[in-house]
């Protein structure tokens, strides 16, 4: 992957970030308030040469002594100084155990050695640093070779006693906080990231891409609102998803369906994703452009067509199957417009034999002469075979992908069972996008010109193949299909 496609997903993913840093920041706070305080004093010593005789013994005396610095600050923290300091401050601990809490220190070129004592008591911290300045002060003498005279070589002096800090070392709260939101970041990346590769259901094009050679024809955005508004051709026409159902018209004019057959079976890999709301609208978006359309729900275990729109559907499909009525009994006009429902009629105890047999096969040879589009919203392909049976006598197969719904093993397993069939899949429709995710797509109503009429839940759709002289409300719906 390139920078982008992890910024992309840093993008998508940005809560588990976000919720990951804070989570480890106030992790990093609580342990931060729940440490004891510890305070730090420190004193440092001056070693120096004692005579010479001349400038260039001093010189030599100098550079001997920086160079037995390290060696000075390991005698600070050996049980040859803490042993002293124990007996003399009457502790109760080890040279080992006190040695942790001692450290000595010599800054490059100098010949100074900070000695600095942390504990919990300040005091005791002020106390433990002067008290190993001044046993070091004592055996440093005894380290060096003696002058001719057996004097001292090297002399320790105290330039400055420890003094009981006012405020702890630590714990630092600003350090532990600013690692704290380091390390958050650099786990709530990590974790977005993995949750990325172990993610796998659909949620863009480029997913649905790399499981099948078949066109993405349309991306329908997700719209809360759907539930109660199923016919958004109807209720919101300028909106974002009527947009869209309008963009997959026009794209589904283009793709050549079986010799331009004209009844496509929209299916779905499971339920929930969508089919039912986008054969509807889509039916409605045919119907706007002028074609004779009919929608079938074929749906015969839990048909929806009819009560999303408003009609009677105790007899239908199945009553044609039958034999127990015709065509023209059931078939239902809707809102005075070119578009005409078939509803599914009563359950049956056989969908799948039904759907098979030579009179649904005949009705479909019937239907494909009378209108110039028959729609079919059949059930979805994993649960039962209904949709793999019906594609076999239309010309083609929508298969619509609800985004965040579906895993990818699922479209692929559904999309199998259609090769299976040999099923001419015309497109897919990718619905229920995150609006985040569409913006390349979305058609916002505020676009349109201002002399645009202003179109109303209420509003009834334009009657295009009855009128005569197109009225303002049809006029506007003609100049909005120019923008597809």
């Amino acid at each position: 992957m390139e920078l982008r496609d992890y910024l992309t997903i840093l993008r998508r993913r940005w809560i588990t970030v976000v919720v990951v840093t804070l989570a480890t920041v106030a992790a990093a706070a609580a342990l931060t308030l729940t440490m004891t305080p510890q305070y730090t004093a420190t004193t440092r010593l001056f070693f120096g040469v004692q005579g010479g005789e001349s400038v260039t013994d001093m010189a030599q005396g100098s550079t001997y002594t920086e160079k037995q610095m390290s060696s000075y600050a390991e005698v600070a923290t050996s049980p040859l100084v803490l042993d002293r300091v124990i007996k003399d401050l009457n502790l109760d601990t080890t040279s080992g155990g006190l040695a942790g809490h001692v450290s000595a220190t010599a800054p490059t070129g100098t010949v100074i050695l900070e000695i600095s004592a942390t504990e919990t008591d300040p005091k005791l911290a002020a106390r433990i640093a002067n008290s190993v300045s001044e046993q070091l002060t004592a055996v440093a003498g005894d380290l060096s070779p003696e002058r001719p005279d057996g004097s001292e070589a090297v002399r320790a002096t105290i330039l400055a006693k420890a003094q009981v800090p006012g405020a702890p070392s630590a714990p630092s709260v600003k350090r532990n906080l600013a690692l704290g939101l380091l390390l958050g970041l650099l786990l709530g990346m990590g974790v977005a990231l993995l949750r990325h590769l172990l993610d796998t259901k659909v949620r863009s094009e480029q997913d649905v891409q790399a499981l099948t050679d078949s066109a993405v024809l349309g991306i329908v955005p997700f719209d809360i609102s759907t539930p109660n508004h199923p016919v958004a051709m109807h209720d919101d026409p300028l909106g974002a998803r009527s947009e869209a159902m309008r963009r997959l018209r026009t794209n589904l004019q283009f793709v050549d369906v079986a010799e331009h057959a004209k009844s496509i079976v929209v299916t779905s890999s499971i339920p929930g994703e969508g089919k039912s709301t986008t054969t509807i609208n889509l039916a409605v978006s045919l119907a706007d452009a002028g074609q004779r359309v009919l929608l079938v729900d074929a749906d015969l275990r839990r048909p929806s067509v009819a009560e999303y729109l408003g009609l009677e559907g105790r007899a239908g499909l199945t009553t044609v199957l039958i034999g127990r009525a015709d065509l023209d009994d059931v078939v239902q006009p809707w809102q005075q417009s070119s578009l005409d429902i078939l509803p599914a009629g009563q359950i049956p105890p056989n969908p799948s034999e039904l759907l098979g047999s030579k009179a649904m096969q005949h009705l479909m040879e019937q239907l494909s002469q009378r209108y110039d589009m028959v729609l079919l919203d059949s059930p979805p392909l994993l649960p039962v075979t209904d949709a793999a049976i019906l594609s076999k006598f239309a010309g083609g197969t929508l298969v619509v992908v609800g985004a965040d719904r579906i895993h990818r093993p699922q479209l692929r397993e559904a999309l199998e069972s259609l090769t299976t069939v040999d099923a001419n899949v015309v497109g897919i429709v990718l619905n229920k996008i995150a609006r985040r995710d569409t913006s390349a797509y979305v058609y916002d109503s505020s676009y349109a010109p201002e002399d645009e009429v202003t179109f109303h839940p209420a509003a009834a759709p334009p009657q295009r193949a009855q009128a005569a002289e197109p009225d303002a409300l049809t006029a506007a719906w003609e100049r909005q299909d120019q923008h597809i």
